[in-house]
Formats: C-alpha cells, sequence, structure tokens
C-alpha cells in the first residue's frame, strides 16, 4: 500500500501523522511511504529522518494526497484539503465530524473511507487513540487556565495554588473521564481546591480512591454545575460522548453568576463543546469574553507541544495503521470490531450513527453497506 503523510495546515498545528519510527515500521513491511516536504518540521522531525526511515519526500501536498491510498493525519482536512481527497481513499486521522457538516459532506461527496481516532474502541471498549490526546489536553488545561488566570492575560489575577496565608484557587472540572482525571493530577499537584463533577457515581468513587480524597467529588445534576461554577475560578470542560456532539452543561445563563475574570478551558470543543458559550478558537487568537467570563477553546490544543504529542500519537495509531496497510481496508475492520467502529464515512455514505443524530441526515450502518442492504435515516 503507498501511505501518505502530508503537512497538517491546521492554524499552529506543529503535529505530524507519524514518526520516522513509524514511516519505518510501514516501510519495512514493504509499503510505501511519501511524506510531503516539512511535514516533520515542527515535531522536530527533519526530511532526512523520514529518508532515512524509507519515505520518499515529495514537494507538493498534491502529490502526497494524489499517491497516498491510505492518507494518514493528525487534524480533520479542512477546505484547501477538500479537492486533494478522491474516492475509495483510505483517510486515516481525527474527524470530529458531529459538529462539522461541511467537512461531512466533503468526505460524502468525495467518497473517501473516513477512519476517526476518536471513535475507535478496544477490547475493554475504550478509546486507545483518543486517550493518548485526551492526557496531553487535560494536563495542558491546568497550565493554560493557570496562564490565564494572570491579571496580565486577562484573568482575575490569581495564582492557582496559593500561598501560606492566602486561599488556593478552585477548579472545577465537568467530566471525570481521561481529560478529567489528567486535569485533576496537575491542579492537585499545584495545590488547587479541586472539584470534578460527573454522573457516575462509581467512577465518582474510583476518582475519590485515585486522589486519597484530595478532591471534592460531585453528582453531575444543573444544579449543582451551577452551584460550582458560581464559586470557581477556573472551569475545565471535559465531558465526552464518544463521536457525538458534547452536551451543553454549563448555560450562558450559569455564567452571569460566574467570577468576573474566571477562564473556562473547554476541552471538549473538538465535539462542539460542552459550555453553550463556547465556539473553536486557534493558537493565534485562542480567547474571547463572554459575560467577562473568558473562554479558551483551542480546537487543537496538543499542537503547542507537537514533540510529546506525535510521539504519543504514533505509539498508539501505528498498530492500527499497519493492519490496514498490510490486510486492507476489508480484511482489517472485519478482524477487529474496534476498528470497525473507526468507521465514519464509507462509499458516500454516513456509518457512525452518532454524527448522523447530531446532523439529522441518513444513517447507513457498515454492516449494510458492505452487504448492499438498505439504509435507515436519523433525524
Amino acid at each position: 500500500m503507498i501511505v501518505g503523510l502530508p503537512k497538517e495546515i491546521k492554524d499552529n498545528e506543529y503535529r505530524v501523522g507519524l514518526t520516522p519510527a513509524g514511516v519505518r515500521a510501514l516501510t519495512d513491511a514493504r509499503h510505501k511511504v511519501v511524506v510531503e516536504r516539512g511535514a516533520g518540521e515542527g515535531s522536530g522531525f527533519e526530511d532526512e529522518l523520514y529518508e532515512r526511515a524509507g519515505a520518499t519526500i515529495l514537494d507538493s501536498p498534491d502529490d502526497v494526497w494524489a499517491e497516498g491510498e491510505m492518507v494518514v493525519k493528525v487534524k480533520e482536512p479542512i477546505a484547501p484539503e477538500y479537492p486533494r481527497m478522491r474516492e475509495g481513499q483510505l483517510l486515516f486521522t481525527y474527524l470530529h465530524l458531529a459538529p462539522d457538516p461541511m467537512q461531512t459532506e466533503a468526505l460524502l461527496k468525495n467518497k473517501v473511507t473516513g477512519i476517526a481516532y476518536e471513535t475507535i474502541t478496544d477490547r475493554k471498549g475504550t478509546l486507545p487513540l483518543l486517550t493518548p490526546m485526551s492526557e496531553v489536553a487535560g494536563r495542558m488545561a491546568i497550565q493554560v487556565g493557570a496562564t490565564y488566570l494572570e491579571k496580565m492575560n486577562g484573568g482575575r489575577g490569581i495564582l492557582l495554588g496559593g500561598v501560606p496565608g492566602v486561599p488556593a484557587a478552585r477548579v472545577v472540572i465537568i467530566g471525570g473521564g481521561v481529560v478529567g482525571t489528567n486535569s485533576a493530577k496537575i491542579a492537585v499537584g499545584m495545590g488547587a481546591h479541586v472539584t470534578i463533577i460527573d454522573n457516575n457515581l462509581d467512577r465518582l468513587r474510583e476518582l475519590d480512591d485515585i486522589f486519597l480524597s484530595k478532591i471534592s467529588t460531585l453528582a453531575s445534576s444543573a444544579y449543582m454545575i451551577h452551584d460550582a461554577v458560581s464559586e470557581a475560578d477556573l472551569i475545565v470542560g471535559a465531558v465526552l460522548v464518544p463521536g457525538a456532539a458534547a452536551p451543553k452543561l454549563v448555560t450562558r445563563g450559569m455564567l452571569k453568576d460566574v467570577r468576573k475574570g474566571a477562564v473556562i478551558v473547554d476541552v471538549a470543543v473538538d465535539q462542539g463543546g460542552c459550555i453553550e458559550t463556547t465556539h473553536p478558537t486557534t493558537h493565534s487568537n485562542p480567547t474571547y469574553y463572554v459575560e467577562d467570563v473568558l473562554h479558551y477553546c483551542v480546537a487543537n490544543m496538543p499542537g503547542a507541544v507537537p514533540r510529546t504529542s506525535t510521539f504519543a500519537l504514533t505509539n498508539a495509531t501505528l498498530p492500527y495503521a499497519l493492519k490496514l496497510a498490510n490486510k486492507g481496508f476489508i480484511d482489517a475492520i472485519s478482524s477487529d470490531p474496534g476498528l470497525k467502529e473507526g468507521v465514519n464515512t464509507y462509499a458516500g455514505h454516513l456509518t457512525y450513527e452518532a454524527v448522523a443524530v447530531a446532523q439529522a441526515i441518513t444513517y447507513t450502518p457498515l454492516d449494510e453497506m458492505l452487504g448492499t442492504t438498505t439504509a435507515k435515516t436519523t433525524a
């Protein structure tokens, strides 16, 4: 198989889909890898390292997309990349389709086989390719929040951990999954008062044990969320419904009671955000205010630490990329039900139900597609 590795073009996105070691694994398996010139520079991987790993360097992104039978990326394709996609091409990347009808339309129009990192599952039912970036983003959320709490950066002028005789900041984390847990680790380590809100009582019990009662836990309800955020200095949105749009758990009305200069970091922004006032921002223009509350909603947070992120991502994605390259699409998904869960688009049809629900468009189960049976509509 010919594997294409283009340079990411999303605003300030410095990650790359494969490390040179990942390329070497593919070329050792007798696959051809074509890499766009400069694709890895943002992560500290020069073209020479890819050439040593057996890759062919191409000057034009058009050529990489044209040659690649499977294109491996980090972030979803954006508008300039839509015309480069072609029928039957495998696209292996984060897609986050639920809040992005334009991208969905482009994938369907071009009849691309879109395999989303974020919906692939493992035998435990967890999301192995989302986990590493959730770990990075969760840890970054507290660093970012602490920075923007500083007065010169637009916040309340509060030191996250406080000092003796002065209270530490109050951090409220909405969601106790991978993002929330990693946020809590950093916030507790910095000495903040941390509260985690989740709708799963068993998970809250686990978190209480993990953190040895150094955090507070709350069962999720509109009342408890409103009460908690009204006292918060830093609010972290860490809610995930796999493949679906995130529920809006903090409403604009609640923000009227949040302290002026408090900071929101909505890590769920890729799936539309769990704060009603969230909209995607970029590393170039990362923040805005609503109701005097600073919002940081950068949709590719781990892109700010690309070397760490690229290593972490390739560690997780490479076995799946090898399986797809070695076996081909049909045999690969037939042998791995979790990989099949990653297929969001196929042959011009939307094959992931949560996206169909979010966008009120036709959903066709992949098994029915492969068996050429009738689709159903989700509205």
